[in-house]
C-alpha cells in the first residue's frame, strides 16, 4: 500500500506540468465548421488542454525544465502545450475545420471561433475550498470556478443580451475537464514522505492519511465539475462533454514510483490495479451525476469522454497501431532508462534527460502527458469510435 500511495504522490505532482514559449502556428479560419454545424469550441481544464494559458500566468516552481524545449519539438518550439506537439483539444479542433483554439490569456488573438480557458495545474475546487481541507494549491489559482467566471465575462463583452449567448451556444461545443487530478495530486503531495525511512510507520502514516484524504475529495470535486456544467446549460448549451479520469496506474510516473514487483499487482494491460482503482471511483461517480444532468436537460446532448477506457483500448492496440509494444509504459523524454524512463529529478528538459528518437511510436512523451501520437490515436477513439458518448459532435461516415 506504501508503494502504491507512493506512486500516487510522485505522477499527481506531475500531471498538469507547466510547459511554454511560442504561440502555435494555427490553420486558416473558416467561416463555419465542417462538421454538425460546430461554429466555436469553449474549453475548460488543465494541462492536458491547457493550449498557453499558463505561459501567460508564469510559470514557476519546481517544474521549470518544462517551460522551453524539447516540448513542442514536432510543431516548431514550446507552445504551452504539454507534449512535443498538438493535444486532443487541437485535433478536434482540426477535425470539426475550426482553427486551433486560443488560450483566453491571449488578448491578441481571434476568439471568433472560441476560447480556451484550460490551465496548467488547475484544480475543480477553489483554493479557499481546498485550503479549509488542509490543502495548498502551488501552481495557479485559476480554479473551475475561475475559469467559469472568465467564460462569463467574455460572453458578457461580446454579446448584446442572454439570448445572444444562448444562440452562440446552441453552435458550440463546450468541454467541462479533464479537470480534478490535480486536486487529488495536491492532497497527496500535503502528505508526502519525509526523506529517508520510506519504508517506516511515520512514513506510512503520512501517506495513509494522503490517500484518505484524496478519496474524500472525490465527492466535492465531480460535484464542482457537475455544478460548473449545469451553469453552462442554464447558459444555453447544447452539446457538452465531460471527460473522465485517465487510468493512473497504465502512467510511466506513477508506476516508476510505485516500483511494484508483485506481478499480482499489475493487470492483464502491465497497469497497476490500485491506481486504476482510484481513477475509477472518481469516474463511475462523474457518471453518475452526469447520468443526473441529462434527466435535467432532456433536450442538450451530454457526453461522457471515457479517457479511461480509450487509453486502454489505446494500449491494447499499440502494435496495430505502430506504437512501441515494448515501450508502451516508458517516457519518451526522461532520464533512468529501465521500463519507465523517469526520474522526478531529471524530468524532461532537465540537465541529463534525452528524447527518444522516435516519438510517434511511443504513447508518453514525459512520463505524464502524453506524445501529439498518442494524442491522435486518443482524439480518433474518443470521437470517431464511440469512446466519447453520446456522440457530442456526428462526424460524416468515411
Amino acid at each position: 500500500m506504501a508503494r502504491i500511495v507512493l506512486a500516487a504522490l510522485v505522477a499527481l505532482l506531475l500531471i498538469v506540468g507547466p510547459c511554454h514559449a511560442r504561440p502555435a502556428p494555427q490553420q486558416a479560419a473558416k467561416e463555419k465548421a465542417v462538421a454538425d454545424g460546430i461554429t466555436a469550441i469553449y474549453n475548460f481544464g488543465d494541462s492536458l488542454s491547457d493550449t498557453g494559458n499558463l505561459l501567460r500566468e508564469g510559470a514557476t516552481g519546481m517544474l521549470q525544465y518544462t517551460t522551453g524545449p524539447p516540448y513542442g519539438s514536432a510543431i516548431g518550439g514550446a507552445t504551452g502545450r504539454c507534449s512535443d506537439g498538438y493535444l486532443m483539444i487541437d485535433y478536434l479542433a482540426k477535425d470539426l475545420g475550426l482553427p486551433l483554439l486560443s488560450p483566453y490569456l491571449d488578448k491578441g488573438a481571434d476568439f471568433t471561433h472560441g476560447v480556451n480557458f484550460a490551465v496548467a495545474g488547475a484544480t475543480a475546487l477553489d483554493a479557499a475550498a481546498l485550503a479549509r481541507r488542509g490543502v495548498a494549491v502551488p501552481h495557479t489559482n485559476t480554479s473551475l470556478a475561475v475559469q467559469l467566471q472568465q467564460f462569463k465575462d467574455f460572453m458578457s463583452a461580446n454579446t448584446r443580451s442572454p439570448q445572444e449567448i444562448r444562440e452562440k451556444l446552441a453552435r458550440s461545443l463546450v468541454m467541462v475537464g479533464e479537470i480534478g487530478g490535480n486536486d487529488y495530486n495536491y492532497a497527496f503531495s500535503e502528505n508526502r514522505p519525509v526523506a529517508g525511512g520510506a519504508r517506516n510507520f511515520y512514513n506510512f502514516g503520512r501517506m495513509a492519511t494522503g490517500v484518505v484524504e484524496a478519496m474524500a475529495l472525490v465527492p466535492d470535486v465531480v460535484r464542482s465539475v457537475t455544478d460548473a456544467a449545469r451553469e453552462l446549460l442554464d447558459m444555453g448549451a447544447t452539446r457538452l462533454e465531460i471527460p473522465g479520469n485517465f487510468p493512473l496506474g497504465c502512467v510511466p510516473s506513477y508506476m516508476s514510483a510505485a516500483n511494484e514487483t508483485d506481478p499480482a499487482a499489475y493487470d492483464a494491460n502491465g497497469c497497476l490495479m490500485s491506481l486504476n482503482l482510484f481513477a475509477q471511483m472518481h469516474n463511475v461517480l462523474l457518471q453518475q451525476e452526469i447520468r443526473e444532468l441529462r434527466r435535467s436537460y432532456p433536450s442538450a446532448t451530454i457526453a461522457y469522454g471515457d479517457y479511461f477506457y480509450a487509453y486502454v483500448q489505446m494500449l491494447r492496440d499499440a502494435g496495430k497501431t505502430g506504437f512501441d509494444e515494448g515501450a508502451v509504459t516508458k517516457a519518451c523524454c526522461g532520464a533512468g532508462g529501465g521500463a519507465y524512463n523517469f526520474d522526478m529529478e531529471r524530468m524532461c528538459g532537465a540537465p541529463g534527460a534525452t528524447v527518444c528518437a522516435r516519438p510517434d511510436e511511443r504513447i508518453s512523451w514525459d512520463g505524464v502527458h502524453l506524445t501529439q501520437r498518442a494524442y491522435r490515436v486518443m482524439t480518433d477513439l474518443l470521437y470517431h469510435k464511440g469512446f466519447a458518448s453520446p456522440a457530442p459532435v456526428e462526424f460524416p461516415r468515411t
